[in-house]
């Protein structure tokens, strides 16, 4: 059974620091894509950060420059470091398993002062 949960989310002042984790079982982790996605209250949800197998990753465009995505292939971890946090950047966050069609619970990030 694919299963994806995700910690690490809170309430934190703008300007600061988070950092997601998402612990994934049930499939072949170290060979699949693992991304992570956000969305905020009225809005679509959008891609944050793609990490392929290799260690690759793709980041979207509002966090280039402030967020920071890994993976740790023994431990079947993604991790999403997000510094610099705005406003703008509240939103409940997903890991996802694009291959597996799979979601985690999601973690709400709320960044206000």
């Amino acid at each position: 059974q694919v299963q994806l949960v995700e910690s690490g989310g809170g309430l934190v002042q703008p300007g600061g620091s988070l950092r997601l984790s998402c612990v994934a079982s049930g499939f072949p982790f170290s060979i699949s894509t693992m991304s992570w996605y956000r969305q905020a209250p009225g809005k679509e949800r959008e891609l944050v950060a793609q990490n392929n197998y290799l260690g690759g990753t793709i980041l979207g465009e509002p966090v280039k420059g402030r967020f920071t995505a890994s993976r740790d292939n023994a431990k079947n971890i993604v991790i999403l470091q997000m510094n610099r946090l705005q406003s703008e950047d509240t939103a409940v966050y997903y890991c996802h398993a694009p291959k597996q069609n799979a979601w985690g619970q999601g973690t709400q990030v709320i960044v206000s002062s």
